[in-house]
């Protein structure tokens, strides 16, 4: 009851509830809600210590920057979503405060745009070489089969699209990258798409910054030929598999385009079968299927595989919140 009781405390203030109201819309930077909210850095800044001691709000870095937005789930996100649902929709200040929100959403649109259109031209150069994207989604999206009430985590997340492709029908979705400006776009990508249960996160592929088994899919699209330790990004990603849990590797079969390692800074000319069965097998993977989408004159592959159910005493993480602290 006490824990409750603080919860409230933290929301019963103006300008927390108007706080509570912006993040729970998208994830912001302090300066972002600054110019929103229309008050001093500083005390904005004690508003959200005391919403995230009260676990209202999650907050985590990137890089130098910090974001903040209301949790997903847990004890926090079952009080913040009724307090929301009381708040009048036509009140003056809080539709000021929705006005201001879509003009950072809309700057954050174009600087992802900028970036993207900066970098387009080598994307469209490497689809070229393969077969129709839109063939690899559905052939992604048959081979992740349903994820109702699933957790998938998207490693490499570049774009966001294949986070945005599988969200839609998850319960909560969750995209890593270490480029800011990757992070940039595919927040505007699922903020465009308005997929309020998916987020992204900086992070290392190599070291994950999640428990063990939380996720029940983990997906690795055209990452691992970036990759100096294809086979240790393989083992992080089978770590935080839920017993049960399926891995899908979407990548090039081994190839001779040796322009792409030093045009596109290709670390590996694609995978051979082979390779990606010993990696699946050194982590206790089992094998599921493999398909395979011949192109001009690359071809992608989708390599499947589970983690094997087993005993275990430990209870899985209810949400990725607490990992992103």
């Amino acid at each position: 009851m006490e824990q409750v009781l603080a919860r409230l405390r933290a929301a019963a203030e103006a300008t927390r509830l108007r706080l509570l109201a912006i993040c729970a819309e998208c994830e912001l930077t302090v300066s972002e809600i600054t110019q929103i909210i229309g008050q001093s850095q500083p005390r904005v800044s004690r508003h959200l210590k005391l919403l995230c001691e009260a676990g209202l709000l999650v907050r985590f870095r990137e890089g130098t920057w910090v974001f903040y937005r209301t949790p997903h789930s847990g004890a926090g996100a079952d009080l913040v979503q009724p307090i929301l649902a009381l708040l009048p929709a036509d009140d003056e200040i809080m539709s000021l405060d929705r006005a201001r929100l879509d003009q950072v959403k809309a700057q954050r649109e174009k600087i992802a745009t900028e970036y993207f259109r900066a970098n387009a031209e080598d994307w469209d150069q490497i689809r070229s070489l393969h077969v129709d994207e839109a063939v690899v989604e559905q052939a992604l999206l048959d081979a992740v089969g349903d994820l109702s009430g699933g957790r998938i985590l998207d490693i490499g997340t570049g774009t966001g699209r294949i986070l945005e492709l599988l969200g839609r029908n998850a319960e909560e979705g969750v995209g890593v990258d270490m480029s800011r400006e990757m992070l940039a776009v595919a927040r505007a990508r699922l903020q465009r798409a308005d997929l309020s249960n998916c987020l992204v996160r900086q992070a290392d592929m190599y070291q994950l910054p999640y428990p063990g088994g939380m996720f029940d899919v983990v997906t690795l699209h055209q990452v691992l030929h970036f990759a100096e330790k294809p086979d240790v990004a393989i083992a992080e990603a089978a770590r935080v598999l839920a017993p049960g849990g399926k891995l899908v590797v979407v990548d090039f079969a081994a190839h001779d385009r040796d322009e792409l390692r030093e045009e596109h800074a290709h670390r590996r000319l694609g995978f051979e079968d082979s390779s990606i069965n010993t990696w699946f097998h050194a982590c206790e993977l089992v094998f599921d299927n493999v398909i395979n989408l011949p192109g001009k004159p690359l071809t992608v592959r989708i390599w499947t595989a589970h983690a094997a159910m087993r005993e275990t005493g430990q209870t899985r993480t209810n949400s990725t919140d607490r990992a992103a602290e």
